[in-house]
């Protein structure tokens, strides 16, 4: 029983046609799925992917109209890394950062790759890594991308977590979930201080946490432009189902088996507050859409479907249907 890497991370924006506007259109990222948060249907869940909605590409938000700006600290996802196919295709996004008036920083090295920071028009914190040397499972570019395929976001990397005592995270990464101690590197940023990596699976930066310890921040007030959790992969439910019973023998709470409809999950929070889900990577995001039409409707699973009219009533429209290039 082995969790193969990042499955998706879910993030705060408050403005839904912004944050379409900004992960389609100038990240290339395909709309897989436009839905409804399951425990508050009043607002949107937008999934962003690659072009057939593979487990280790969804970057995810919750939209909360009234949320303010996150207040960042720390007991926090503080950082969400997106995967690029090379070197040069940094140097890519960099000119169209600079094109788009996106704030960015400059390309440096991250645990020996190419990385360039940057931040969506919330002030989420994003960074691009190239793979151009690694080995891992990359995702399909989007065939309606405005970006060239060459420069597509291939998926989700190392999910960053920043705590003040790293040694509960590092026993429920490495005793619990299984992930292992692939070495460390230096921050920039922060004095120095020791980021270190932990891999799951195959390994590779999809299947990679980043944690620092920093006893200098206070704790993290998160609103828009924050990240909510972060999920692993597991193959499928009678996996996820060895998966509870193993943290069922924990003292964490958790929340048990939990239908999504496109995946099936389990959550809980580890000792520093920061929520992890363990998804199924099925049944998938094709289940109730045909695949050229992924996210351009709302999609509700089976069991809000009855409230359709109810929910659409509530929602501002969002037009999400793509238009040929």
């Amino acid at each position: 029983m082995e969790l193969k890497g990042i499955h998706h991370v879910s993030a705060i924006t408050a403005n839904a046609a912004g944050n379409f506007e900004f992960y389609t259109k100038t990240l290339g990222m395909r709309l897989i799925k436009k839905t409804v948060n399951q425990d508050d249907v009043s607002v949107y869940h937008l999934f962003y992917g690659d072009d057939i909605g593979t487990p280790g590409t969804e970057l995810t938000f919750f939209e909360l109209p009234r949320a303010a700006r996150t207040h960042e600290g720390n007991n926090s996802i503080s950082e969400i890394s997106l995967r690029t196919a090379s070197d040069a295709a940094l140097e890519y996004w960099k000119k169209r950062f600079q094109e788009e008036n996106v704030e960015h920083g400059e390309i440096e090295i991250r645990y020996n790759r190419k990385a360039l920071p940057f931040r969506d028009f919330e002030g989420q914190r994003l960074v691009l890594i190239s793979e151009e040397n690694e080995n891992g499972e990359s995702g399909t570019p989007w065939k309606k991308s405005p970006v060239p395929a060459e420069f597509s976001i291939l998926g989700l990397g190392p999910v960053y977590l920043t705590v003040p005592d790293l040694e509960p995270t590092h026993k429920v990464l490495t005793d619990l979930l299984g992930f292992r101690r692939e070495g460390s590197y230096l921050s920039k940023n922060y004095g120095q201080s020791e980021i270190v990596v932990y891999a799951s699976g195959k390994g590779g930066p999809g299947t990679e946490i980043h944690l620092e310890e920093r006893k200098d921040l206070q704790r993290e007030r998160l609103g828009r432009g924050g990240v909510h959790h972060v999920a692993f992969r597991t193959a499928d439910q009678a996996e996820l189902q060895e998966w509870i019973k193993k943290i069922e023998n924990t003292n964490f709470i958790n929340s048990g088996l939990v239908d999504r409809y496109y995946f099936k999950s389990l959550y809980f929070r580890e000792p520093n507050g920061i929520l992890f889900e363990l998804a199924t990577d099925g049944p998938g995001f094709t289940a109730d859409e045909d695949l050229s039409q992924l996210g351009e409707s709302l999609a509700l699973p089976p069991f809000l479907e009855q409230r359709r009219s109810e929910i659409e009533g509530k929602l501002k429209p969002l037009e999400t249907k793509v238009k040929e290039q």
